[in-house]
């Protein structure tokens, strides 16, 4: 994954339009019995739709994300919203908060781009530090089943008149990841487009290895489901949600 998303991060909003953050709002509002009150870690949050979503319904909200430029636009949001949520720059694996959360979340596939299972299971290791007893982490992945098919039958196009995007994909170099090129297009007021370029990459593991590194970071497992319903996972699954408790 590129370090910067200078430009990306001014289009990510109108990417992820389809994107049900009520739905993880409910979920999240459902796993710690409402979220008003609670202090909340927002891991991966980019540019701050879920932290805003949450600060909204009264959470304490603290965004964290390896991208400066994400949270730039994050910080912005913030702002003009009137939300006092806190923003910092670092790694998901190297996760370092002052004081104790009640709930954490890591959304929309973003713990996919930590790739090293070293690092997942520190990313683990470190929510869990971060919670109190009891605390609530919610996090979601791409199935094996959507990397290892889905995501090779590219390439992908989209273009909604004012933003396209070619995506191509290929196997990445671990088993079951995935390595993205990505050609933006931006429509300029003039009508011409410029163009921008992103390499991504993102890795899954197994439904059993997550349990293991889970519980061996000292969690409980509550619930596994998949696709937004409250349905466990199948072979044609092609995202899985995990709620764990410390």
């Amino acid at each position: 994954m590129s370090s910067s998303y200078t430009e990306f991060a001014h289009i990510y909003d109108e990417l992820m339009n389809d994107i049900p953050y009520d739905a993880y709002i409910e979920l999240l509002d459902l796993a710690s019995a409402g979220v008003s009150g609670k202090k909340v870690l927002d891991i991966g949050c980019g540019t701050g739709l879920l932290s805003a979503m949450l600060a909204k319904r009264g959470a304490y909200v603290t965004g964290v994300d390896l991208s400066c430029d994400m949270l730039e636009v994050a910080a912005h949001r913030a702002g003009s919203l009137g939300l006092a949520i806190q923003f910092k720059e670092q790694p998901m694996q190297q996760l370092d908060v002052e004081g104790k959360f009640d709930a954490a979340v890591i959304s929309i596939d973003s713990l996919n781009y930590v790739i090293s299972q070293k690092d997942v299971e520190e990313t683990f290791n470190r929510v869990y530090q971060a919670l109190v007893k009891d605390g609530v982490l919610l996090f979601d992945v791409h199935s094996l089943y959507k990397m290892d098919e889905i995501f090779l039958e590219g390439p992908f196009v989209y273009d909604n008149g004012g933003i396209a995007y070619i995506w191509e994909t290929s196997p990445g170099d671990h088993e079951h990841s995935v390595y993205s090129e990505l050609a933006f297009f931006m429509r300029q007021e003039n009508g011409s487009f410029i163009r921008f370029d992103e390499v991504h990459m993102q890795r899954s593991f197994s439904i059993p290895d997550y349990v293991r590194m889970i519980e061996e970071a000292g969690f409980h497992i509550e619930r596994i489901f998949a696709d937004w319903e409250d349905e466990p996972p199948t072979e044609e699954s092609e995202r899985i949600f995990f709620q764990v408790r410390k």
